[in-house]
């Protein structure tokens, strides 16, 4: 099976794996899936440049095609992990616009997060009528999600966070370009509190954001 791998220039990933064209490693599958009982890889190479700022953070990341086999371990469609990958080859790594990281993000996010008021800012912000700090801002309606007459709601938190972080991304976004690097961190923390609060809908039959297809739309200008 082929997936997408990054490591940093040195062609390391961290605790010194080095890797290179043709180079295999295997691992326990034993433990988390953030341990080292899996060998991390992305569904798709937009997935691996878009999700780099929560994971690794590699400042200068170079991009392989791998193939895995073995056993898996999968993360809400955000990163899996297998107990041995090959790095078949390098690939050109995408270049990512600050634009279109928080589309992302704003694809995402009113999927779990269902306020009127922030699915039109999305919409305007997705059609480019309305790209300004202040109006990301008041995109989040204020609401107590925390807890219910059941306890603590952690789809209802979770989405909240897939929605906050969203908008700081466009907020951000419609500032300086030195706000690149905050911008990309909460498009990511969006996307992944996005993914958690599918994951935490029991009345959801896909459990899981179709995030590889999400990916291709905010890279592909539509």
């Amino acid at each position: 099976m082929i997936k997408y791998k990054l490591t940093d220039e040195n062609l390391r990933t961290y605790g010194g794996c080095q890797w290179g064209e043709g180079v295999t490693h295997t691992a326990s599958g034993e433990g988390e899936l953030c341990g080292p009982g899996w060998i991390h890889v992305y569904d798709s190479p937009e997935l691996a440049v878009l999700l780099n700022p929560m994971h690794a953070n590699f400042k200068n990341p170079v991009l392989w095609k791998v193939r895995v086999s073995g056993l898996a371990k999968h993360d809400r469609g955000l990163i899996s992990g297998y107990t041995k990958v090959t790095s078949l080859r390098r690939m050109e790594l995408t270049t990512v616009s600050r634009e279109q990281r928080v589309k992302f993000a704003i694809l995402c996010a009113p999927l779990v997060y269902k306020d009127k008021q922030f699915k039109s800012w999305a919409t305007a912000w997705i059609s480019g009528k309305e790209r300004s700090a202040r109006s990301a801002a008041a995109a989040v309606a204020p609401r107590a999600a925390a807890a219910d007459a059941s306890g603590y709601d952690a789809r209802a938190a979770a989405a909240d966070a897939a929605a906050y972080a969203a908008r700081a991304a466009a907020s951000y976004a419609a500032r300086a370009a030195a706000a690149d690097a905050a911008a990309a961190t909460y498009a990511a923390a969006a996307i992944s509190a996005a993914a958690y609060a599918a994951r935490a809908d029991s009345a959801s039959e896909n459990k899981n954001l179709n995030l590889k297809r999400l990916a291709k739309m905010a890279l592909s200008g539509r």
